[in-house]
């Protein structure tokens, strides 16, 4: 079962679905961002999972990513994408532009980022050398082409703390670094769901260009991001029911 995080702009992905339902699950970890909700888009199961809750009320740093991936785990599912909105460090990924990026700085701190710890457990270390499942990229690759939207496959994405926008000067460290996209979300969930042995791709929207760049040169106009964001969301929507069209009876 393929499972969808959303973030911003993806939460009424589910209304989309055939025979839903929502179960609330319980973890180890604590509660999830909320139910998750179950449904059938092309005769394939999906579980669709609101990252920031259904009222966009948990802010990026207080999100409980174990719990999030842990329930996702534990309902059976076997392969996540996972939707953010990010901004643009890089001259050409304009607002609106879709990316499927390859490769994570994290420069978070505080977040419970392993399921490897505790007086039981032992020294754990996992390889995360390419942070996101090299199939699971590849089929949305082919998915957005299919569909004839273009999208990025080469990005390197940082997630910063929030909740916050980042300085100028901090964007220039962040492109001194490598980094292509910048984001709240990135991390933990990508390396706890490496952890959990569940594949997982990303696919970022940008909302707008990051500080001190382009039109947010001097500052980022938030009533500018919302209508990128839902038309560009569509998109996304797209692209992934082209994957799973790809792989069920409505292929074709």
């Amino acid at each position: 079962m393929l499972a969808i995080i959303g973030g911003s702009g993806l939460a009424q992905f589910a209304a989309h679905f055939d025979n839903v339902r929502r179960e609330l699950r319980r973890t180890p970890y604590g509660e999830p961002s909320g139910p998750i909700t179950f449904g059938e888009l092309c005769g394939q199961q999906l579980a669709f999972l609101a990252r920031h809750g259904y009222g966009h009320t948990i802010p990026p740093h207080e999100i409980n990513y174990r719990a999030n991936l842990w329930a996702l785990r534990d309902a059976g599912v076997r392969a996540i994408v996972a939707v953010a909105s990010v901004g643009s460090i890089r001259a050409d990924l304009v607002p609106g532009a879709i990316v499927i990026p390859h490769q994570i700085i994290d420069y978070t701190w505080g977040r419970k980022s392993t399921f490897h710890e505790g007086q039981d457990c032992t020294v754990t270390h996992i390889d995360f050398t390419e942070p996101y499942d090299r199939k699971l990229r590849a089929r949305l690759i082919a998915a957005a082409a299919a569909a004839g939207i273009p999208a990025s496959d080469n990005g390197v994405y940082a997630t910063t703390q929030g909740p916050r926008l980042e300085t100028a000067a901090e964007i220039n460290r962040l492109e001194g670094d490598g980094a292509d996209l910048v984001g709240m979300t990135g991390m933990p969930e990508a390396v706890l769901a490496r952890e959990l042995d569940i594949p997982y791709a990303a696919i970022n929207v940008v909302a707008n260009y990051a500080a001190g760049r382009g039109d947010s040169a001097e500052g980022i106009s938030f009533d500018a991001i919302q209508g990128i964001l839902e038309q560009s969301m569509a998109q996304v929507r797209t692209i992934i029911e082209q994957m799973i069209r790809a792989d069920s009876a409505c292929a074709g």
